[in-house]
């Protein structure tokens, strides 16, 4: 079964018992992990317990395939339900959990995580269409849901955002859920206690750290430059970042070039159309977004961003390595870039 928006955070909050595996899967690994996390303790609170959860990988259960229906099958010496955790899950698993869907043992919660599975992957069919399993994908934080994640998140220690500092929190965060919460925790603590916080606080906190990869890539984009934007992408893959969170990345800088430049377009200068963009442009990159703007017009800047929405298209519908693609389309912005000076 395949549940996705609020069907899914209803099953999260309340799994069906008579699911006897989840796969949750995307390319936001830190979302993946917490959805995991919080779908674990609807049965487990603590998930230290050595009696009553298994943690297997991938590996592991190549080398011993009968571990799977072993742990789901096992008693907890201390009493209640147990639960099986799968990390790093990909296609390799698809003949052993179709093996275990057929012929489900005992009643463990199955919870398995893997990263970026494309609409071909034998494991997501799998669950997508099993009876007894449900598939969830998990993909990056952006819009609506960026937000309330940041003000959830920061209304544990008693702050809010004023309007230009979610706006610019929104536009610094977002690729990976764990990395997100991670640098609102520090933001709160910044700011010391509850209180409301000022889009300079924002900056002073979160401007070069947490984006700081992505707006290296964002730049060197727009400003032709390949060498940097291709060694800047493979950082950010190291790291395991995943594409669709850096196609968007680019989108957002692609989308503030376009809103600057259809300013300009109806007469505005340069300085005015970059000040009125929310938040503003932070001022060590005011320059080499001021160059920006005379090498992409709004119409440009437009057909760049399409570019980027049917790039990330791919990468979720073509089943196509979703890193070569990332990089194909990067190759392509710059190559444009560079014809319009």
């Amino acid at each position: 079964m395949k549940l996705s928006g609020q069907k899914a955070e209803a099953f999260i909050r309340a799994p069906d018992p008579a699911m006897r595996a989840i796969l949750v899967f995307g390319p936001d690994n830190g979302l993946v992990r917490e959805r995991a996390v919080k779908l674990a303790k609807t049965v487990l609170p603590d998930l230290n317990d050595p009696f009553r959860v298994a943690e297997l990988t991938a590996a592991a259960l190549k080398d011993d395939p009968a571990r799977l229906a072993d742990e789901a099958a096992a008693m907890a010496l201390t009493g209640g339900r147990r639960v099986v955790m799968v990390r790093d899950a990909g296609d390799t698993l698809s003949s052993l959990f179709q093996s275990f869907l057929d012929n489900p043992t005992g009643d463990a919660m199955v919870v398995v995580e893997a990263g970026e599975l494309g609409p071909r992957s034998s494991l997501r069919k799998l669950f997508e269409g099993a009876a007894n399993a449900v598939a969830l994908a998990s993909y990056a934080d952006e819009g609506a849901s960026l937000q309330q994640v940041i003000a959830e998140e920061l209304k544990v220690s008693g702050l809010s955002a004023e309007a230009d500092a979610m706006s610019f929190l929104m536009d610094h965060l977002g690729g990976d859920r764990r990395l997100t919460r991670s640098e609102l925790q520090k933001l709160a603590l910044y700011m010391g206690g509850p209180g409301r916080i000022s889009l300079e606080d924002a900056i002073a906190c979160i401007g070069d750290t947490a984006a700081l990869s992505m707006d290296d890539l964002s730049l060197a984009t727009a400003d032709g430059d390949h060498g940097t934007a291709q060694r800047v992408l493979d950082r950010l893959t190291r790291e395991g970042t995943s594409p669709v969170a850096v196609l968007r990345a680019l989108s957002r800088h692609f989308q503030r070039l376009h809103l600057a430049a259809g300013t300009m377009a109806m007469g505005k200068s340069a300085d005015q159309a970059m000040n009125a963009l929310k938040p503003p442009v932070i001022f060590k990159a005011a320059d080499r977004f001021r160059r920006q703007l005379s090498r992409w017009s709004a119409e440009r800047a437009g057909q760049a961003l399409e570019r980027l929405i049917e790039a990330e298209m791919d990468c979720k519908s073509t089943g196509m390595p979703a890193t070569e693609i990332c990089s194909r389309v990067i190759m392509t912005l710059c190559r444009a870039a560079g014809r319009s000076k």
